[in-house]
């Protein structure tokens, strides 16, 4: 497949997108915009030292700048500029269905109520859908790094939008905060009727996807990767289907791969693992979800066949209703008869 041939399938195939945390969408230049409309100081003289700074370590060094950069979201606008820029973007690169991660704790931490970042959340939603026909699902995280006490008083705050909310999630400093310093929260979640995700095996090891997968019943893993280390694992992952949702240029830039050609994606899609490919926080990785298509391309030999695959694990991966995966997988199957 050259690149033309991948420019073509990537503009005329619609993808979904499963991994992308919305406050990791905040560009600089709205960061910029919003520090001035609310007289925030950061430490940054202008729009290219924000970009400059986006450079890391690490995972925590990327967190430090990424709970930074949220606390100029203050009031509704802020927070539907912010949805609305992320849902153009899936319109420009024909993501026709998102499931979207954000982060209840970084904001009610600020004093930020649910009433204020789920309204603003919900009117750029109701727009892309009435629009664009983009469908949208939420994912509440809860902060790692945090206590599951209060993991337990956000899902308690956020009662009044379950309706919103599909699954929840974990995410945030994944060294020394295990899976199973939740068990409690997501066995209530789950109760509540909540599918459930979870980051593990990004910076922490193997044991941390089993944690997740045995101990907090999750009905796929965020990242992932790791999983190589640990054969067992592997067939465990290929025998359950359970998807990984992999995040190419986020690998990349928090140096958990030094090199993209290092990366295992396709390792995994060849031993039956249902991987995915995702953005992650785009804003600070450096490209949003084609982004990270072309980066692979780029980097590794990959087949238009694994291509195509990645594209259609997307849907299959999602929690979208059957009727609605097979729509879109049918959808796919068309315009490659047509390519």
């Amino acid at each position: 497949m050259d690149k033309s041939r991948l420019n073509h399938l990537i503009g005329i195939l619609p993808k979904a997108e499963l991994h992308l945390h919305i406050e990791g969408s905040l560009e600089p230049e709205l960061m910029w915009e919003l520090s001035q409309k609310h007289n925030i100081v950061l430490p940054y003289k202008n729009v290219e030292e924000i970009k400059d700074a986006y450079a890391f370590e690490d995972l925590q060094s990327f967190l430090d700048l990424y709970y930074q950069g949220a606390n100029v979201l203050c009031d509704e606008d802020d927070y539907f500029k912010l949805m609305w820029a992320y849902l153009v973007k899936c319109k420009e690169q024909n993501v026709v269905h998102t499931e979207i991660m954000f982060d209840p704790q970084t904001h009610t931490e600020r004093g930020i109520g649910f009433d204020v970042f789920m309204r603003g959340f919900s009117k750029a939603i109701n727009k892309a859908k009435e629009e664009f026909g983009i469908s949208v699902y939420l994912i509440m995280c809860f902060l790692r790094h945090l206590s599951e006490k209060s993991a337990f008083e956000t899902l308690q705050n956020a009662k009044p939008y379950y309706g919103m909310i599909t699954a929840v999630g974990l995410d945030s400093s994944e060294l020394n905060n295990p899976p199973g310093k939740f068990e409690q929260v997501f066995s209530k979640a789950q109760d509540l009727g909540f599918k459930c995700v979870a980051h593990a095996g990004e910076e922490g090891p193997a044991q941390y996807i089993w944690d997740a997968i045995l101990t907090l019943n999750v009905d796929r893993v965020d990242h992932g990767v790791r999983c190589i280390e640990d054969p067992k694992l592997i067939a465990y992952l290929k025998h359950h289907q359970i998807p990984l949702t992999v995040c190419p240029l986020s690998n990349l830039k928090l140096c958990v791969i030094d090199n993209m050609a290092k990366h295992n994606i396709l390792i995994l899609l060849e031993e039956g693992i249902v991987v995915t490919v995702n953005a992650d926080d785009p804003s600070y990785f450096g490209g949003y979800l084609n982004e990270n298509f072309h980066a692979l391309y780029d980097a590794l030999p990959m087949t238009e066949t694994q291509f195509i695959q990645l594209i259609k694990n997307g849907f299959k991966a999602s929690f979208l209703p059957t009727e609605k995966q097979h729509k879109w997988l049918d959808e796919i199957e068309r315009h490659l008869v047509k390519a």
